[in-house]
């Protein structure tokens, strides 16, 4: 019995490490970098959303950029006000809100606040 369950915790570390991925990986890790997600905003994706030419994709994009910046540390800066920020991108996006997503792309603000 010893060994079938040590090979199956084999099994299972050999099927991790093949797939890139550790056991107990950390599911809050960001799925991309800040500046990954602000790329977004280069490709004027924020300005597409705004004007309501955005498709669920876009949509789709912006939501998982903006999500994964909540999950990075701020350069500088109070992390509370970073993950606020973040999160009232994301629920503007989600709620199709364009006067609420107005209101919290702050570039300035934002970039004063974190941006080293």
């Amino acid at each position: 019995m010893k060994n079938v369950i040590a090979g199956g915790i084999v099994v299972t570390l050999a099927v991790c490490w093949m797939a890139g991925t550790s056991v107990g990986e950390d599911k809050d890790k960001p799925k991309m970098t800040i500046k990954e997600a602000m790329k977004l905003h280069k490709d004027k994706l924020n300005n597409k959303f705004q004007d309501g030419k955005a498709t669920k994709e876009d949509k789709e994009k912006l939501i998982e950029a903006y999500e994964a910046m909540g999950k990075n540390k701020p350069p500088k800066g109070d992390e509370k006000d970073w993950k606020d920020r973040c999160d009232a991108l994301v629920k503007a996006v989600k709620d199709d809100d364009k006067d609420a997503f107005k209101k919290a792309v702050d570039c300035k603000g934002c970039h004063t606040a974190h941006k080293k």
